[in-house]
């Protein structure tokens, strides 16, 4: 069964584009995939550039397409992506914070608002117990 997730990029001008991954978007895979592999904006944007994949994989060439991938979805600015971007079960957003680049992710253990990947981790840790 499929952990459908979204993953996009804010960049620098606030527009933001957002791909679909079908298979394993959970915290312990896409989210330590995406906070390990996927730290540089640029190869994020690497990434949403092919378009939707099936699964997400440590490298931007070793991440399976859908065959015939649609292409990212573009959104005006950071407000337009929060309030009508995909939204599947996992939702993953790389932001600019203070020049840093942070990992956000909104899923049914934040109660769908967003939070950055480490305190998903910490919430998730709770609501499992």
């Amino acid at each position: 069964m499929a952990t459908r997730s979204t993953i996009a990029l804010e960049f620098a001008d606030g527009s933001v584009s957002q791909i679909y991954c079908h298979w394993d978007g959970y915290l312990e895979n896409n989210g330590a995939i995406l906070t390990q592999h996927y730290m540089d904006p640029f190869k994020v944007k690497e990434l949403v550039e092919r378009g939707s994949i099936s699964s997400l994989r440590e490298s931007v060439e070793d991440s399976v397409d859908n065959g015939e991938p649609w292409p990212a979805d573009r959104y005006m600015n950071v407000d337009e992506y929060f309030d009508c971007s995909r939204q599947e079960e996992y939702d993953y957003i790389l932001r600019n914070v203070n020049g840093v680049a942070v990992w956000f992710v909104r899923c049914y253990t934040t109660d769908g608002k967003w939070l950055t990947m480490a305190e998903a981790k910490a919430t998730q840790v709770e609501y499992a117990e």
